[in-house]
């Protein structure tokens, strides 16, 4: 009985060793660039709701590049999910460029797949959300930016989960 509670014991153990030396990068980080600032969201560790993670205050491409790089290595980052400025009839304006310049920044910095998703109204949607709960101009000035990051996210995150269910039961047929 002691010999086989001694293996258990090992097997255990080596069991913590492997989970703690796995990095488990399975979270979501969704970045909602502006000129003044870059609105933050991260998944949860299920990647079913988005967390609204803050702005990062933009100075130089350098700064906004370590910050992110910072938050994608202490978030568990697997993968990144960048709002496109499409304009209301589909097509591409000076800002989208300014974004997709960004994009080619930062990838050339790490090695995440990067999603484009469109944000069409997203800054809107929120705005009219935090003019509803009485939220005060200057408030929403302030956590505007992040909270339409969340809001990209959380579509993203949706889409995925149909897509996901989709191919289940595709897979079952």
């Amino acid at each position: 009985m002691e010999k086989e509670k001694k293996e258990l014991q090992t097997v255990i153990k080596k069991i913590e060793e492997l989970h703690s030396s796995v990095s488990l990068k399975n979270k979501v980080l969704c970045l909602d660039l502006g000129d003044k600032r870059i609105g933050m969201a991260v998944s949860d560790d299920l990647s079913l709701t988005a967390q609204n993670k803050g702005v990062i205050e933009r100075s130089n491409i350098k700064s906004d590049l370590s910050e992110i790089l910072n938050v994608i290595k202490t978030s568990q980052v697997g993968e990144l999910v960048i709002g496109i400025p499409y304009n209301m009839n589909g097509s591409l304006g000076p800002q989208a460029k300014k974004v997709f310049d960004f994009i080619d920044k930062l990838k050339s910095k790490i090695d995440l797949p990067v999603y484009q998703w469109d944000e069409r109204l997203s800054s809107s949607a929120v705005e009219k959300v935090l003019i509803k709960a009485n939220v005060q101009r200057k408030k929403r000035k302030k956590i505007i930016d992040s909270m339409a990051a969340q809001y990209i996210l959380q579509g993203y995150l949706d889409y995925k989960k149909i897509k996901d269910r989709e191919s289940e039961l595709g897979s079952q047929e």
